[in-house]
Parts: structure tokens; C-alpha cells; sequence
């Protein structure tokens, strides 16, 4: 196979979660010896395209071709089999398992008597594709060992190994410093001059005009275009990844915002958050964007006690409060809505009852539960926020995803917080229930209250917030005004970008 025949075709793929269609006939290829670059916001379908890809998801429509060949139901093991190695942003590896061996894994060197396996032997080969490329990776240590740099590197290693011609890369860089990723640069060109086809996804679009050959933009599931490299520009590639019609975007009343309710200072926690300062004002709902791994869920975490900071202080009604855990934030006025509802929000297999009363059952009641007040309120919710079930003892698994939004919003009203702060409210429901939460973030505003939104939705970003705090790499870099800012403008900071294209300098770093 000569350099430019193809790798891999996908024609016309489409999925569908729920009634959600989230790749829309979507076509891409990759051919040998290229590094096509796949590119858009969050939720845009980059990962369900490769998931697809690497047989972890199965598309409703479409075909996939690979060597040429129709493949008529992926799945991993296939993949693999066809020269597919897809590498995560979190590597799938064990920690405790050495280097070797997890190069080997499932795959293990045996000698044939005893039958146990040749470490010596792994250890040799695995060195030897190490060696072949230039990566500073001990073979016989632990994974656990290792930085994240060499964890990326291992999981090239075990690509090159299983003799992968396709490797997909999910934000390979999103936890790697300058130098380690400049050293993977030099890796992805390198399997890129071996023939190898790489699949290579970053929200760090400088990165794409350094190592890409072709980049393909995704929108809301939809493919806006795959262009050359040498053709476009970042102003061209930010416009593909964020036009949009202005329908897209909610439109909600305004409120009167008054004085500041909350105050975090120097929030801290080392390695992950470094001195975060903002405030919140009565009837204000303060946005907080950012890219994936920018450090947004884990400050709302340190803010609602689930993470303890190494420092900084949170004022809520100018009293001191330092959360040691959610209980003691949620007796300080301070409640949360996960961003992952199913594993951090519902209680699954249990009712609408259980789940709406938990949190005051839990912290304001007691040990004692008086039933006819658990019915009492949760019909309450039921009825304020238009939840729609059949009965109060329907468990959770039986209501749709924007129902079960609502009830786990509902447990937090049935007492009365300062402080609501709500990570990505929206995700995972329709149109019609969206709207609904946005009223209801509204109308707690027009209630005096104080809130925090996380969202990797921009236009929801910028519709629903008064003032939205951009965070990066663990620092809130800037804090704008939500009626000022327009969606290209508020990705260059969410990156890092600056009007000239080049990367701006963090001066808090």
C-alpha cells in the first residue's frame, strides 16, 4: 500500500441516543501516512465517532470500510484484529502491572514448559519497539510509575506492538506539560513517516496546524467540512466549529442582581485547582466554561466539599464556610447538581419518593422518616416541576432522562439553599425539558438565590449566564460579561488564543 490509498473509509454514519441524533450521515477517511485531524465543541460527536470506529459503538446507519474491505459489525476485539488502536485521554492501563506486561496483555509470552510467562522475553520486546521509538520508557516498572507522559507512550507502545496501521488519539495532550507534549509531536510524525494512519483529536487547535495533514470539523453532529491543512486558518476552523443560528441560543428574562452572596478566594487544591477568586451575587447565575479537563467540575467539587482544598476560604452570607464534607456544605447553604447524573445524582432502583426526600431525610430530619411527609413533598415537586410519572413509586430507571434531571433538581428545593450550583444541567435531556430547567434556573434567580453553571454548551453558556468565569488548566483565567461575549470570541479564551491566532500567555500560571 502506497502513502495517500485509504485506511479507513466511513460513509454516511449516523447515531442515534434515544431521540437524539448525534452523528448526522457523517463520512471520513483516513489514509496511510497521514495525521487527519478531527475537530469541534463538546458534544459536537468526536467521540461517538470514534467510538464507532474502534467497535465500541454501533451506528444505526452508514458503512465501514477498513483495508479496503466492508466490515458489517465492528467491535473492539475486531478492530483490534483489523490494526485499530484507539489511545484515551485516561489510559486504559493496569497499574500494577509493569510496563512489559501491559504491553503483552492478553497477548502473554509463554514458555511452553511450565507454561508461565517469559517476562524476560517481554521485557526484551517491548524495549525494542521503545527503542525503535526514541522514548525515554523503562520496560520493567510499574505503570503506576509512570507520569502521564509515559502512560501516553506505553499505550503507543502496545499499539505498535499488536502491529496497528490506524491509531486513534483522544486529547492526547490534555494532561501533558510543554515538553512532554512537544516529545509526543515528535512521536505522532514519526509513526506518521512509518506509513502509519493517525486519527488525532485536540481541542488545542495549535496543535493541528503543528502535526495535522487534513482536519475534519464537526458541529452538533454534523460534518461542516474536511479541508487541508495548508488551506485554512484558526479564524476559518473556530468558525466552522462554533456557527450557529441564533435559535440555537434560549432567551431568558432578565432578573435584578443585587449584592454578593458568595465569595471564593484562593481556592486551591494543589495540581488540580490553583487560587480561584470570584463571587457570586444575589439573583446572578455565574457561568463557568472551559474545555475538557480544564478544572470545572473538580472546583465545583472543592466548593460543595466532595474534594478537601489545600487552601482558600468561601464566604456564603459573610460567614466563613469550609465544607469538610457535602453534608457540612449543605448544612452551610451550598447544594449540588452532578454533571453525572447516573452514577453521582439518582439512586438507581429506588423511587421517586426516596430520591426527591433524600437530602432532607438525610441532613435536616434525622433518623426518623414520617412517610406522609415524604409523600407530601414529593408530590409537591412533582406538581412545581412538572415531573412526569405515573406514580410516586416509580423507580428512577423507569422515567426519561429529563424527568430524572427534575427530581434529582427537586430534593434540592425542598430546603431552602444560598447557594445552588447546578454542573451541566441540561446534559442529556430534550429540547422541551432543557427549557424547563432554564425557567427553573431563572425563577431561583428572581428568588434571591446565588447560582453556579458549568456548561460545555456555549450558546446555553452565554444565553443563561450574567457573568461567566472562563477556567483553563485549573485557573480562572478571565471573568466576562455574558451579554458582551460571542461564542468565537469566548472558545479563543476557553483555548487559549488570542486575536492573532498565537497562544496567549497565562499570566496567572
Amino acid at each position: 500500500m502506497e502513502n495517500g490509498e485509504e485506511f479507513v473509509l466511513l460513509k454516511d454514519i449516523t447515531k442515534v441516543y434515544g431521540t437524539q441524533e448525534v452523528l448526522k450521515s457523517i463520512s471520513f477517511d483516513l489514509k496511510k501516512g497521514e495525521v487527519h485531524c478531527l475537530v469541534g465543541e463538546n458534544g459536537a460527536g468526536k467521540s461517538t465517532l470514534i467510538k464507532i470506529l474502534s467497535g465500541a459503538v454501533k451506528p444505526e446507519a452508514g458503512e465501514i470500510y477498513v483495508h479496503g474491505n466492508r466490515e458489517s459489525e465492528l467491535t473492539p476485539r475486531s478492530a483490534m484484529a483489523l490494526g485499530i488502536s484507539t489511545i484515551y485521554q485516561d489510559a486504559e492501563l493496569v497499574d500494577s502491572l509493569t510496563v512489559a506486561d501491559n504491553v503483552f496483555l492478553g497477548d502473554e509470552s509463554l514458555y511452553k514448559f511450565p507454561p508461565i510467562v517469559n517476562s524476560r522475553k517481554q521485557v526484551l520486546e517491548s524495549m525494542r519497539i521503545i527503542s525503535r521509538l526514541k522514548m525515554d520508557l523503562p520496560a520493567n516498572v510499574l505503570v503506576e510509575e509512570l507520569s502521564a507522559a509515559q502512560k501516553q507512550e506505553l499505550q503507543i507502545v502496545k499499539a505498535l506492538y499488536r502491529k496497528s496501521d490506524v491509531i486513534i488519539m483522544d486529547e492526547p495532550t490534555s494532561s501533558l506539560g510543554l515538553e512532554e507534549t512537544r516529545a509526543l509531536m515528535d512521536t505522532v510524525r514519526d509513526l506518521r513517516e512509518r506509513g502509519m494512519g493517525v486519527i488525532y483529536i485536540s481541542h488545542h487547535i495549535e496543535e493541528i496546524f503543528e502535526i495535522g495533514d487534513r482536519v475534519t470539523v464537526l458541529k452538533d453532529g454534523e460534518h461542516m467540512g474536511t479541508y487541508d491543512i495548508s488551506d485554512v486558518d484558526t479564524d476559518f476552523i473556530i468558525r466552522k466549529m462554533v456557527g450557529r443560528q441564533a435559535s440555537a441560543f434560549f432567551s431568558r428574562k432578565p432578573v435584578e442582581i443585587g449584592e454578593t452572596q458568595v465569595e471564593v478566594k484562593d481556592l486551591t487544591q494543589r495540581g488540580v485547582i490553583e487560587g480561584v477568586n470570584f463571587n457570586v451575587r444575589k439573583g446572578e447565575i455565574f457561568g463557568i466554561g472551559g474545555l475538557v479537563g480544564s478544572g470545572r467540575s473538580e472546583l465545583v467539587n472543592l466548593i460543595f466539599g466532595a474534594e478537601k482544598p489545600d487552601y482558600g476560604t468561601i464566604n456564603v452570607n459573610g460567614k466563613r464556610v469550609k465544607p469538610k464534607s457535602p453534608n457540612k456544605a449543605i448544612r452551610s447553604g451550598i447544594g449540588l447538581v452532578t454533571e453525572d447524573r447516573k452514577k453521582l445524582g439518582i439512586l438507581a432502583g429506588r423511587d421517586i419518593i426516596e430520591n426527591i426526600a433524600v437530602v432532607h431525610n438525610e441532613v435536616f430530619k434525622g433518623p426518623l422518616i414520617d412517610g406522609a411527609e415524604e409523600s407530601r413533598l414529593t408530590n409537591k415537586m412533582v406538581n412545581e416541576l412538572s415531573i412526569v410519572a405515573s406514580r410516586e413509586d416509580q423507580t428512577m430507571e423507569e422515567l426519561s432522562g429529563g424527568n430524572q434531571q427534575k427530581v434529582v433538581i427537586g430534593r434540592w428545593l425542598l430546603d431552602d439553599a444560598t447557594l445552588y450550583v447546578f454542573d451541566e444541567p441540561t446534559k442529556g435531556v430534550d429540547i422541551g425539558a432543557k427549557e424547563q430547567i432554564y425557567e427553573l434556573l431563572v425563577s431561583l434567580a428572581e428568588r434571591g438565590k446565588s447560582l453556579i453553571m458549568v456548561s460545555s454548551d456555549m450558546p446555553e453558556l452565554i444565553s443563561m449566564s450574567d457573568r461567566i468565569g472562563v477556567m483553563r488548566e485549573g485557573h480562572m483565567v478571565e471573568i466576562v460579561e455574558a451579554e458582551e461575549i460571542e461564542e468565537e470570541e469566548l472558545l479563543r479564551l476557553f483555548i487559549g488564543i488570542d486575536d492573532t491566532g498565537g497562544k496567549q500567555k497565562d499570566e496567572k500560571q
